[in-house]
């Protein structure tokens, strides 16, 4: 099995001669500055490279693991990551395509600061001559007043240009406009590319392609301001099924944090991939190297009603996030559901985030087993749960029930918690109140 941690990899895939070829057979190019030059630069001395995140939320999620992964991948090659978490803007949001954002309180702000820096730092190594440094760009917004922030910095932005950004076009012809707060959110950005290149010597901010206007926004200021070219690099935006986007502002996050996705549905989430994701999602989200992909692509194809990709994809990434423990945990956990294991066996916590799966309700400890399969939709009517029991059809955490004046008391595990069944495969959860 491979290493679990995205710290345990020692090193890129060795199938390729530079780890710019890797990121393209992966898919993580989507555009870039120079092609030509930025793949020189990658192939030559370490040089020193960023992508920001920002604490508009307490936790980061998959869209953002892209980033960082893509950051490791880099880093395996010998370069320096710097992670930028955005205490500055944080206060002010990136632009969202469709309404201005709500402005979070600093101290919360600050909070999520710290949350996820914590959350960075766990797929970037701080070893070594290429360890990662972690920065925010409030040390150096902060101390600026408005007249230098206007002086040295806005003077070389045209606003021409600035209203050529996609998102900012977008909302300028919107009902909703753009406040003045968020169109400058751009020069903040370009503004931190330019004071890691001053303070680190940073060449390279890599980021998503819905952010190649920001990303832009330094090269063009650095090469305005200092006369130097550096370099961007966009990923592209990785979707879900129905074509959107991983992210908290399309409402479909996936969250790295355990208490805002359990490791449980993180799981889950890999374990429906469609079939025609499976090899690009680990090409992105895993550090298979190629022939271990394509041995397992090979086998997917040949046998994909097995879903051996899917269970494969499903551990790795999971454990990448959440580690060994907890990514056995929820496999035996379904395991427990779906195959009539031992639930009994399962930490309270696993139990209760694969009970949030399923259909499920609250109950007192004397509710009826019979009135609980109505409840939660096993069964159309009482006399139909009457009859499924008689036949022997019902079990209470994988217990056949016998009579139908059982209570689900009789059944609970620790923490009040149930699972009935009818049939083999028809499950809800049962939560004593």
């Amino acid at each position: 099995m491979p290493a679990t941690s995205v710290l345990d990899t020692q090193r890129n895939d060795d199938s390729f001669d530079d780890v710019w070829e890797e990121l393209r057979w992966r898919g993580l190019v989507h555009v870039s500055t120079d092609e030509a030059a930025l793949k020189a630069v990658l192939a030559g001395p370490p040089i020193t490279y960023y992508c920001g995140f920002d604490p508009t939320a307490r936790s980061l999620h998959l869209g953002n693991l892209v980033q960082l992964l893509t950051m490791r991948r880099i880093q395996l090659a010998g370069h320096r990551p710097l992670g930028l978490v955005g205490g500055s803007t944080g206060l002010i949001g990136d632009p969202k395509p469709n309404a201005e954002r709500q402005l979070n309180e600093a101290s919360v702000v600050a909070e999520w600061v710290g949350y996820l820096q914590a959350q960075v730092s766990r797929f970037l190594s701080t070893d070594g001559e290429n360890g990662m440094v972690l920065v925010n760009n409030l040390d150096w917004t902060a101390p600026m007043s408005a007249i230098d922030f206007l002086r040295e910095v806005g003077k070389h932005y045209r606003v021409g240009t600035m209203l050529k950004k996609d998102t900012v076009s977008t909302r300028l012809n919107s009902d909703e406009g753009i406040s003045y707060t968020e169109f400058s959110y751009q020069i903040l950005q370009g503004l931190d590319f330019r004071e890691l290149h001053r303070q680190y010597g940073c060449v390279l901010q890599t980021g998503g392609s819905d952010q190649w206007g920001n990303l832009t926004s330094g090269v063009d200021l650095i090469k305005r301001s200092d006369g130097v070219n550096v370099h961007a690099l966009g990923t592209p935006l990785v979707t879900d099924s129905s074509g959107r986007k991983f992210g908290k502002s399309e409402g479909n996050a996936i969250w790295l944090d355990p208490d805002l996705t359990s490791p449980y549905a993180m799981y889950q989430y890999w374990l429906n991939t469609e079939d025609a994701d499976i090899v690009d999602r680990f090409k992105v989200f895993t550090f298979l190297s190629r022939a271990e992909i394509e041995e397992l692509a090979a086998r997917h194809a040949e046998a994909p009603f097995k879903r051996e990709g899917q269970r494969s994809l499903a551990r790795l990434v999971t454990e990448l996030v959440h580690g060994t423990e907890a990514t056995d945990a929820v496999i035996a956990a379904a395991d427990a559901l779906f195959t009539g294991g031992d639930l009994a066996a399962l930490d309270t916590a696993t139990l209760r985030s694969a009970i949030d799966s399923l259909p499920h309700v609250s109950a007192s400890a004397d509710a009826a087993v019979a009135q609980l399969l109505v409840d939660t939709g096993l069964t159309p009517s009482l006399t139909a749960a009457r009859r499924a029991i008689a036949e022997g059809g019902v079990s209470v955490n994988n217990v056949r029930v016998t009579s139908d004046d059982e209570t689900i008391g009789a059944h609970l595990l620790a923490g009040g918690l149930a699972v009935l069944r009818r049939g083999k495969k028809t499950l809800a959860g049962v939560v004593a109140s």
